[in-house]
C-alpha cells in the first residue's frame, strides 16, 4: 500500500514539481492550498502571485487536474493572522525586524497544516522548498543544503522540530531551478514559466510602516529623533517602523555622506545613526534555541552562520550562556546585525540549529 502524502500547493512551479515527482515516485499524492490570504481585492490578486494569494488557487487547481490528483483548499486565516501577521506588527512595534516567512513555515505550513493531514491519514506532508532532509547517524532528522547554492532555501527552515521533519519530503532539493523548469515543460505543467513570488506575501506594496499604521491605528509609533552613536540629535524620524538596522536609504540626512541605522530603541523612541563601520559586529546572542542535527550544545563549537537569508554565511564560535540563549562569536565582523532576525548554524551542509538574535 502506497504511502499518502499532502503537498503544500502554492500554485508555483516548485511547489507542482513537487506533486509530479512524488507521484512518479509511487506515493499517493493529494494537493492542498493553503487560504491564508484575509481578505484580497481583485487588483491584489492580479499583483500578488505568491504563496498567500487566492489566485494561486486558479494554478493549484490546474496543476492538480493535470496531475490528475485529489485537490482541496483548507482555511487557516486564522492561524496566520495569529502567528504571522500579529507576529510581525508586535516585533516592529518593538523596534526589531521580524522573519515572518519563518514564523509562517513553523506555524502554520508545519504545525498547522501537518497537524491537520496526518488527522485526514497522510503519512507525510510535501512542500517545494530547495532544502533536502536527512536522518543522521545519531537518529536525528536534520535539514541538508539544497544541491545549488544559487537556490537554497534551508535558512527559512531551522525552527522546525523532529516530528515535523519525520513527517515531511522536500523532492525540489535534490535539483537546481532551470532543472525544475525543465520538468515542469515537459510534463505540461500550466506554471513551467510562471515567475517566482517576491517579498512578504500580505503585502505586495512592500510598504511595511504603512501596513503596520492600517493594522495596529492605536500604537503607531510617533516621529522622533535620529541621534548620533553619542547621544547628539541629528534630525527627526518618521517613526521607528519605518527602519531597520543597516539601511542607508531614505534616512533624509544631510550629513554630507553615507550613514546608517545602528540601533534603534523603542523606550525612546529614538533611531541611532553611525558610520558604515559602526554597522559591524563581532558578537551577537539569541534565544528561541531550535536545534537540529544536535540535540543540545554541548560545549563551545565552530559552525558556519547565516544571520539572514541573503548571507553566504560566516565562519564563528557559538556557546550557550544560558538555557536558552547562545553568544556567538565571529572570525570576522558582520555587517547590521538585527535583532529579530534568525542566526542559522550549519555544521558542513547541515542545518546545527538557530534562534533569534537579540
Amino acid at each position: 500500500m502506497s504511502k499518502k502524502v499532502v503537498v503544500g500547493m502554492s500554485g508555483g512551479v516548485d511547489s507542482s514539481v513537487a506533486a509530479l515527482l512524488l507521484k512518479e515516485q509511487g506515493y499517493e499524492v493529494i494537493g492542498v492550498t493553503m487560504q491564508i490570504w484575509q481578505d484580497e481585492a481583485e487588483e491584489t490578486r492580479e499583483e500578488n502571485g505568491g504563496c498567500c494569494g487566492l489566485s494561486a488557487v486558479d494554478d493549484a487547481r490546474r496543476v492538480a487536474e493535470k496531475l490528475d490528483i485529489p485537490y482541496y483548499v483548507m482555511n487557516f486565516k486564522k492561524e496566520f493572522r495569529q502567528y504571522v501577521m500579529d507576529y510581525f506588527t508586535a516585533e516592529y512595534l518593538k523596534g526589531r525586524t521580524p522573519n515572518p516567512c519563518i514564523a509562517c513555515n513553523r506555524y502554520v505550513k508545519w504545525e498547522s497544516l501537518l497537524t491537520k493531514s496526518l488527522g485526514l491519514g497522510a503519512d507525510y506532508i510535501a512542500t517545494g522548498h530547495y532544502a533536502r532532509i536527512e536522518q543522521l547517524p545519531n537518529k536525528r532528522y536534520a535539514i541538508r543544503n539544497s544541491v545549488t547554492a544559487a537556490k537554497d532555501q534551508t535558512y527559512a527552515l531551522y525552527n522546525l522540530t523532529q516530528k515535523q521533519l519525520a513527517h515531511t519530503l522536500m523532492p525540489v532539493g535534490a535539483y537546481p531551478k532551470d532543472e525544475i523548469r525543465r520538468i515542469a515543460r515537459e510534463a505540461g505543467l500550466p506554471v513551467a514559466h510562471k515567475k517566482d513570488s517576491q517579498e512578504i506575501c500580505f503585502i505586495p506594496d512592500h510598504d511595511y510602516a504603512a501596513f503596520i499604521e492600517r493594522e495596529c491605528t492605536d500604537s503607531v509609533p510617533s516621529p522622533g529623533n535620529f541621534v548620533s552613536v553619542t547621544g547628539e540629535i541629528l534630525g527627526k524620524h518618521k517613526g521607528i517602523t519605518h527602519y531597520t538596522v543597516g539601511q542607508r536609504k531614505g534616512l533624509n540626512l544631510s550629513m554630507g555622506h553615507p550613514v546608517f541605522v545602528t540601533r534603534i530603541n523603542p523606550e525612546t523612541n529614538e533611531v541611532v545613526i553611525g558610520e558604515n563601520e559602526d554597522v559591524f559586529s563581532r558578537t551577537l546572542t539569541c534565544s528561541g534555541l531550535n536545534f537540529m542535527s544536535v540535540s543540545d550544545l554541548e560545549q563551545p563549537m565552530r559552525v558556519k552562520a547565516k544571520i539572514r537569508y541573503g548571507h553566504s554565511g560566516t565562519f564563528c564560535l557559538i556557546e550557550k550562556t544560558g538555557e536558552d540563549r547562545i553568544k556567538c562569536t565571529f572570525e570576522e565582523p558582520v555587517r547590521a546585525v538585527t535583532p529579530g532576525q534568525a542566526v542559522v548554524f550549519y555544521d558542513g551542509e547541515y542545518v546545527l540549529g538557530g534562534g533569534t538574535i537579540e
